[in-house]
């Protein structure tokens, strides 16, 4: 092996082990293939891909007898190449395999190349259980990739961290540690997913929990559960105090007046392959704050009316539209419960942030919604849409509903031709700090808040808000904040 085989190997290293959402590893792809411009990462890849062959085909053509003649470190350095290129060969398949399997519950679906993708590690000099595990890392990161890119469209720059975000979330910041040492013990890293209500929590959610790592039996040329029924959501704001523990941990015949039957909770129908997503979770009480807390830190439980405990496997992810901040203070929120939710908290951008950041967000959104709503073939719509926006909402609309206001926008316009949006309530807000202002009711402080409260839900960011009052970023999220909680 030459100094420049070594040092191409060494820097592919970090490309199969990268974030593929993140700006470093684009640059890094552009850099070993030269002439591939930025911007389609895809491509990045596969072009990539059939550089490192001919690197690789000195070695592929004696097999797996060449590997063996090479020192400790130069094996080492050739293992994440041969993992590249035996990956990408199979990419069509995985995807196919994926988007047949996300469409199908019950049990997992038989996987037809799987033996010949294992074969091909084989003889690359994989021993055969090692050959398995990449495999299985080959299936979950297509999972990750599809439902991370599907789910949260967007090319600004809150999106792009977004995603990344989800992705260190699924493998860590680090994926050589994750395959070391953590890509099985992945369930006691709980994550918080923040942001006002529409922004995407609930599909951020399931990207995550529908990519968690899934073993393969060889012997029934499957995986050992269906990714596409291993995410499980409930929101708990919808029910009452009186049998949200029931839905979480279940119950047994007769354990209260109306339990006629034995019910299974959430906890318990959790996959050990999968994820369960506690939506709103700033809407419990304190008791059961305590009895998930209890959950989080044992991962144990007992139903309702029972005495056996239960383990509890999966990973939890909850979400809310509430300030945590303002919960804890007010004592409506647990310290110690919080700690336990927050290995990882992730914040939601708004949709005007989003626009803010890039004003063609709303068009390629729009187009995005359309298709979904209406099908491929009413793509031409798009532009309808956006008209009709462009004349009926005033310039800078806050979007207080996020995507899902815009979802339904895109629907009241096909269905009316028109969407006033939420203009009344911001209007009224508008209108009520100009009457406190002419009745001379407010402090200074209280008149440099609200100012810049009402300039954040225009303009949608911190920076934009610091830029027109020309105070410190810090300084205009402080007074924002302090509105907020007045």
């Amino acid at each position: 092996m030459t100094p420049s085989d070594r040092g191409f190997f060494s820097a592919l290293a970090d490309v199969v082990f990268g974030n593929p959402f993140s700006p470093q590893r684009a640059e890094l792809i552009s850099r070993l293939a030269p002439g591939v411009p930025l911007g389609d990462m895809t491509a990045h890849r596969e072009a990539l891909a059939q550089v490192v062959g001919p690197r690789l085909s000195p070695w592929l053509q004696e097999g797996a007898a060449a590997l063996q003649r090479l020192g400790a470190e130069d094996r080492r350095l050739m293992e994440p190449p041969l993992l590249y290129v035996v990956y990408h060969r199979y990419v069509p398949q995985l995807d196919a395999h994926i988007k047949k399997q996300a469409g199908q519950s019950g049990a997992p679906l038989n996987v037809p190349f799987a033996d010949d993708l294992i074969a091909e590690l084989v003889r690359s000099g994989f021993p055969e259980e090692r050959a398995i595990h990449y495999f299985v890392m080959f299936f979950q990161l297509r999972r990750a990739f599809y439902f991370i890119l599907e789910s949260l469209a967007g090319d600004c720059d809150s999106m792009r961290r977004l995603r990344q975000a989800l992705w260190n979330n699924v493998f860590t910041h680090d994926m050589r540690g994750y395959d070391a040492a953590l890509w099985n013990r992945m369930e006691d890293f709980s994550t918080l997913l923040l942001g006002e209500t529409g922004t995407g929590k609930g599909a951020a959610a399931a990207a995550i929990g529908r990519s968690e790592i899934i073993p393969y039996l060889p012997e029934q040329r499957r995986f050992a559960a269906n990714f596409a029924d291993s995410f499980i959501s409930i929101n708990l704001s919808q029910y009452p105090e009186t049998i949200i523990e029931s839905e979480l941990f279940g119950h047994r015949k007769g354990a209260f007046t109306g339990a006629i039957d034995r019910h299974d909770g959430v906890f318990e129908r959790c996959s050990p392959h999968g994820a369960l997503f506690l939506d709103e979770i700033g809407e419990v009480s304190i008791p059961v704050q305590i009895k998930l807390l209890q959950v989080l830190q044992e991962r144990t439980f007992t139903p309702l009316g029972g005495h056996e405990k239960k383990r509890f496997f999966g990973r939890v992810i909850a979400a809310t539209n509430q300030r945590l901040d303002k919960l804890r203070r007010d004592g409506r929120f647990r310290e110690d419960f919080f700690y336990r939710l927050c290995s990882d908290v992730i914040e939601m951008p708004t949709l005007r942030q989003r626009i803010a950041e890039s004003p063609a967000e709303l068009e390629q959104l729009v187009r995005l919604l359309v298709t979904r709503v209406a099908g491929e073939q009413a793509r031409d719509l798009a532009p309808f849409v956006m008209e009709a926006l462009e004349r009926d909402l005033p310039r800078g609309y806050a979007w207080p509903g996020n995507v899902r206001e815009l979802e339904q926008a895109v629907r009241r316009i096909l269905l009316t031709g028109q969407y006033a949006g939420e203009v009344a309530n911001a209007v009224g807000e508008d209108d009520l700090l100009a009457g406190k202002v002419h009745a001379g009711e407010l402090t200074a402080e209280e008149l440099l808040a609200r100012y810049c409260a009402l300039l954040y839900r225009r303009l949608g960011t911190y920076a934009e808000v610091a830029k027109r009052t020309g105070l410190d970023p810090r300084t205009s999220r402080k007074y924002i904040e302090a509105a907020r909680s007045g």
